[in-house]
């Protein structure tokens, strides 16, 4: 056994070289057909591939004839997050109406709204025996692959899991915004018995609880949490749930969905796309840089000292040596990110509730400190994302990084959700852009 593994070791080593020899693509062809990399322009723009009424992201402004950058927003079928978020009552969780808000295009009457959380509640279930028989087997801590297998494995136990008609889609769609705190929760739960010996709990879901609520109550062993931990997570969900048609898993929705493909399988592919480290990753790796920060600064609140162990990082000296400062800067945004502005309030409360002043200091100070040195070093203006504190939030709250990118699932999938309805009305045309072929013919 040993040899034939060593075997396949060696044979496989071989031909990774065969295939970087035969795969490679000498960069200035890219640039001599004019072919945008991932979809972005030379100045870092989105390529045009879409209309959406869904969401709309602002980073700049045209003034004459010039493009000046400006304060990010972040706008939901016509209204600003903040605005939204601020129209919530101090106790009030407004994931479940601000998640109908962008499945229905407008935002629901008081009574509409009753009605829309009963059925979410309703639909918080999963099929009989669907926690032991699939959830339970081969547990993983990669718990966005444990919710991809989950989903694709719930369309078996659908009588009408092909149908893509917009009203079958759609009420998948609600039953998968109902069911994916369950699988996160109950993945995560699996693997901390079986694969780390912890204990084993599993409670249902309160069908009279928020999302929030329920994701908080469903993690912890005495089921209990504060008002104000529900109210920065529903914050949380809110700010996450959507961010413009053209990111990765927006996209990959878009273009499953344009196949012909079912609702499982789309959300899957969806599922597949966010996990990536350069997508739905991004606030693990702003923890891990964290945890680095805190081992070799001493002094939270000394600038200097914080600076330049900051500057050791941006000189690939330090951390990953990558010469990241993760959780700052962003594709779209440079002056501000609109969801770090609004999720920083609520950061701040939280904070104090859990005594993490010191921690918070820490982060300020960075955030006060890396724009001006990765400018210096780039001549780029960048500014913290929501990154850079949710995972600082997460932490507070207790929750494990395993399961992280989950939580971002939880809330992503009404935005994807969104996507997949309008893409489903608006075209019957499958998304098939063009690879030009540089072969050398033989």
């Amino acid at each position: 056994m040993a040899l034939q593994k060593k075997s396949m070791i060696e044979y496989i080593k071989h031909n990774e070289e065969i295939c970087r020899k035969n795969d490679f693509i000498d960069q200035r062809l890219f640039d001599e057909y004019g072919v945008n990399r991932g979809l972005r322009d030379e100045n870092g723009n989105g390529v045009l591939t879409g209309l959406t009424r869904i969401s709309k992201i602002v980073s700049s402004r045209i003034e004459g004839d010039r493009k000046v950058p400006c304060d990010g927003e972040l706008w939901y079928r016509g209204y600003r997050v903040e605005e939204l978020i601020g129209s919530l009552k101090q106790d009030e969780m407004g994931f479940e109406k601000i998640a109908y808000l962008l499945l229905m295009g407008e935002l629901p009457s008081e009574e509409e709204e009753k009605k829309f959380r009963q059925i979410i509640g309703k639909c918080r279930i999963l099929p009989t025996n669907f926690t032991r028989d699939v959830i339970m087997k081969a547990p993983s801590e990669d718990i966005m692959n444990s919710m991809t297998k989950s989903i694709l494995t719930l369309a078996s136990y659908d009588k009408n899991a092909k149908d893509i008609s917009v009203s079958n889609s759609l009420r998948q769609c609600i039953q998968l915004i109902s069911e994916f705190p369950l699988m996160a929760v109950y993945g995560y739960n699996a693997y901390n018995h079986y694969e780390k010996g912890k204990s084993m709990f599993i409670h249902n879901p309160d069908p009279s609880l928020s999302t929030a609520e329920n994701l908080l109550m469903m993690m912890r062993a005495d089921q209990k949490y504060t008002p104000v931990e529900a109210k920065v997570l529903d914050t949380a969900l809110i700010l996450h749930m959507e961010h413009g048609g053209g990111n990765n898993s927006t996209f990959t929705t878009r273009v499953v969905t344009s196949s012909g493909s079912d609702t499982y399988s789309t959300m899957a592919a969806a599922m597949c796309s966010l996990k990536g480290p350069k997508h739905g990753g991004a606030n693990i790796k702003v923890m891990e840089m964290m945890d680095d920060i805190r081992a070799n600064v001493k002094d939270y609140s000394d600038e200097e000292e914080i600076a330049a162990y900051l500057e050791k990082i941006i000189g690939k000296q330090a951390f990953d040596k990558k010469g990241l400062i993760y959780g700052m800067g962003h594709a779209v945004y440079t002056l501000s990110d609109p969801r770090e502005r609004v999720f920083k309030y609520y950061v701040e409360q939280l904070a104090k509730e859990k005594g993490r002043e010191k921690d918070l200091g820490l982060y300020e100070n960075i955030e006060k400190i890396a724009p001006g040195l990765i400018e210096k070093k780039t001549h780029r203006k960048v500014s913290p994302n929501v990154d850079f504190y949710s995972g600082f939030v997460y932490d507070m709250l207790g929750i494990p990084r395993e399961l992280y990118t989950a939580i971002f699932a939880v809330a992503r999938i009404v935005g994807w959700s969104a996507h997949r309805i309008e893409e489903l009305i608006c075209t019957d045309k499958i998304i098939r852009p063009a690879y030009m072929s540089v072969m050398e013919e033989k």
